[in-house]
């Protein structure tokens, strides 16, 4: 049942995805954060009422350490939302897996101190190649699908999939202490919301744009659905393979990315940015499988 919850959340976050690119021609990052969390605290909050799960925790450091992480992946993902083809920076984001590979290498390596009595680390060539070739995924992708001034964007969400990276494994963390999946989206949003509404605090709020600003409702009500529905899958799978299993469905996001891209937005994406996209998602699945193996 973990594979359906996760197909469900990649399709709620792909299509949240649609909603944030028509929202930030009116509204700024800040803005669709705070809305994002507030109409999200909202639902979870009548939720967890109506199923009597309290809001009350024994791990308060460890939701404040997701919110935060959390936050900052999601701010940079919907700055390269409102950038970039839907398609491009949804792969950008979900390239976590890779990240974690490359960290794992580059720790073992950083740690290793040459002496006869400590030979090199394994370096897991099928994990190092893996990355390696996700990484040529992302050039042969960025260079036909992103124009020149849109090179930021493009390194925010590269960012995004490193941080993001950091908050899959703290909800991890999390359901494996038990903690409903109401309780963990629940800190979640209220994060957003509190660091939406400090940003917005430094750069100003945009003039009311009338029917427009319906756009804001389907983000936060996709954004809680998306990550209740995540949250439950990593929740049930109880194996190191179930878990494996799950990762690997998030990169069903970048499908439904893909089809809106062209479907809604008439995103023009050359056959050299399909091949990137699918390297990056073969090298992560390999990634993954291969980590699973340690």
């Amino acid at each position: 049942m973990q594979v359906l919850w996760m197909v469900l959340a990649a399709f709620f976050f792909a299509t949240m995805g649609v909603c944030i690119k028509f929202a930030a021609e009116y509204f700024n990052t800040a803005e669709i954060i705070f809305y994002r969390g507030l109409i999200s605290m909202a639902l979870l909050w009548a939720l967890t009422r109506a199923q009597g799960v309290t809001l009350r925790t024994e791990y308060p450091l460890m939701h404040a350490w997701r919110s935060l992480v959390g936050v900052i992946s999601m701010s940079a993902w919907f700055y390269a939302i409102a950038k970039l083809p839907l398609a491009t920076a949804m792969t950008l984001n979900y390239m976590s897996s890779l990240w974690i590979a490359a960290f794992m290498v580059g720790g073992a390596l950083m740690a290793w101190r040459p002496s006869p009595a400590t030979p090199r680390p394994a370096l897991h060539m099928p994990v190092v190649c893996s990355v390696l070739v996700g990484f040529v995924g992302v050039v042969l992708m960025m260079r036909p699908s992103i124009n020149a001034d849109q090179g930021l964007a493009g390194i925010v969400g590269l960012m995004s999939g490193m941080i993001s990276a950091l908050a899959y494994m703290q909800v991890v963390a999390l359901s494996r202490l038990g903690e409903p999946e109401q309780r963990v989206v629940f800190y979640f949003s209220l994060g957003s919301a509190v660091a939406g509404g400090a940003a917005m605090l430094f750069v100003g709020t945009s003039s009311f744009p009338g029917w427009p600003a319906l756009w804001l409702i389907p983000i936060g009500v996709l954004a809680a659905g998306g990550q209740l529905c995540m949250t439950r899958a990593y929740a049930n799978a109880k194996t190191r393979r179930g878990t494996m299993v799950v990762a690997n469905l998030q990169y069903s996001g970048i499908a439904f990315g893909g089809a809106y891209s062209v479907l809604v937005f008439g995103d023009v994406i050359p056959p050299l940015g399909w091949l990137g996209m699918a390297l990056i998602v073969g090298s992560a699945i390999v990634a993954t499988v291969m980590r699973s193996r340690n």
